[in-house]
């Protein structure tokens, strides 16, 4: 029987950073993992240059049904500490936008830093393993797997959420959880793409697919986002669309203001007043795109010489720009979220040790906790500081 005194199963960001800080306490440690290739969301994220945190982490970043919980776990290990990491091994970075940090180069740079410090200090990693049974024991845990029984004192689950099932996301870590009697909160799609099924809309965001409209205001359900949006065949998407998603729910409006930094009651009336003859869709389209500011023309206004607009109708232009509200029909759900909201109640987790308080031994670290961060490296550092902090104590 394989035996050893940490078992990690899950060698995505939090059990690869959970694995190498416990072996560094002289701990010995089993990363098991049921894919044929480590940290595969790591290789994928920031479209393949791995926004591994950001520079302006703090609490307030984070969704949780217990907003305290992930506070310990992100002083201990903070982006610093994991800038420091990345300074050690050599890996240019830079600055995207909004304290956002990404590789220079390729993603591979920071799953390989984080394999190098396993491989240097002796983690045992074990690819295409998968885990069938979990049972206590008198020592700690008995896992039933395809290497055969493993045995060990503490037991980490690291198994993520539900979001991009192509990259072998699965419900494992809900199931061992439940299994040994914690509560799960309603998980869904988090960071994830909207949706259109109204005629109207989903005609004009087919028509626009591909159109990206900087630093939009997008706000739902007393939250808002300034950042891009992005057109597609499907619906909306984009950073700010992304964030606002993980605090709406079906039903909810979402506003957008197409242009938040311009007074657009004083810059209509202006351009009433300096360029009488131009038509709007052409003044729109210094703002927009051509082709977008004649849409938004054929679909929302009239689109005539502004000396013929009256005071309430470029009042109602104005106002239209500024708060667009549209009902999304759905979003594209776990096949393109970036993660998984809801999940392990953390209510029943240690945030101190990330510990369960229902079954000593066995500890909870990343996504797989009700802990989801906003867009922009967030997901990653609580990655970083829940399995920092589970490495401390298992």
């Amino acid at each position: 029987m394989l035996s050893s005194q940490v078992v990690i199963i899950g060698a995505g960001a939090a059990g690869l950073m959970c694995a190498m800080s416990a072996a560094a306490r002289g701990r010995s440690v089993l990363l098991l993992d049921h894919a044929n290739k480590a940290g595969k969301k790591i290789l994928m994220s920031g479209g393949g240059r791995c926004n591994f945190t950001n520079l302006y982490c703090e609490p307030g970043n984070f969704l949780s049904n217990n907003l305290h919980f992930c506070k310990s776990a992100l002083a201990r290990f903070t982006q610093w500490d994991f800038i420091a990491l990345v300074a050690k091994h050599g890996v240019p970075y830079h600055e995207k936008k909004l304290g956002q940090l990404f590789c220079d180069h390729k993603s591979s740079d920071i799953l390989g830093l984080l394999l190098d410090e396993c491989e240097q200090i002796g983690v045992d990693l074990r690819l295409d393993t998968s885990v069938n049974t979990i049972e206590r024991s008198e020592k700690g845990y008995r896992l039933n797997t395809s290497l055969g029984p493993v045995s060990c004192e503490s037991l980490v689950i690291a198994t993520g959420g539900l979001s991009i099932p192509t990259l072998g996301a699965t419900g494992f870590g809900y199931q061992i959880a439940r299994q040994f009697g914690h509560t799960l909160l309603p998980t869904r799609a988090g960071l994830v793409p909207f949706t259109l099924t109204d005629p109207q809309l989903k005609t004009l965001c087919t028509e626009l697919s591909g159109t990206s409209v900087e630093d939009c205001r997008v706000s739902c359900n007393g939250q808002s986002f300034v950042e891009n949006i992005l057109f597609t065949h499907r619906g909306l998407s984009g950073p700010a669309i992304l964030q606002i998603s993980s605090y709406w729910q079906p039903g909810d409006t979402v506003s957008i203001d197409l242009l938040p930094h311009i007074d657009l009651p004083e810059w209509l009336q202006e351009q009433q007043r300096e360029r009488p003859n131009s038509e709007l869709k052409t003044l729109l389209g210094e703002l927009f795109t051509k082709k977008m500011a004649g849409l938004l023309a054929e679909h929302w206004f009239a689109s005539k010489p502004m000396k013929q607009y009256t005071p309430a109708e470029l009042k109602a232009v104005a106002e239209r720009l500024a708060d667009w509200q549209l009902v999304p029909a759905g979003t594209e759900g776990y096949r393109t979220a970036e993660v998984t909201l809801g999940g392990i109640d953390t209510n029943e987790v240690s945030s101190k040790t990330m510990e369960s308080l229902k079954s000593p031994g066995l500890y909870f670290v990343g996504e797989v906790l009700d802990v989801t961060g906003h867009l922009g490296g967030f997901n990653f550092q609580w990655a970083w500081a829940s399995g920092y902090a589970a490495a401390q104590y298992v």
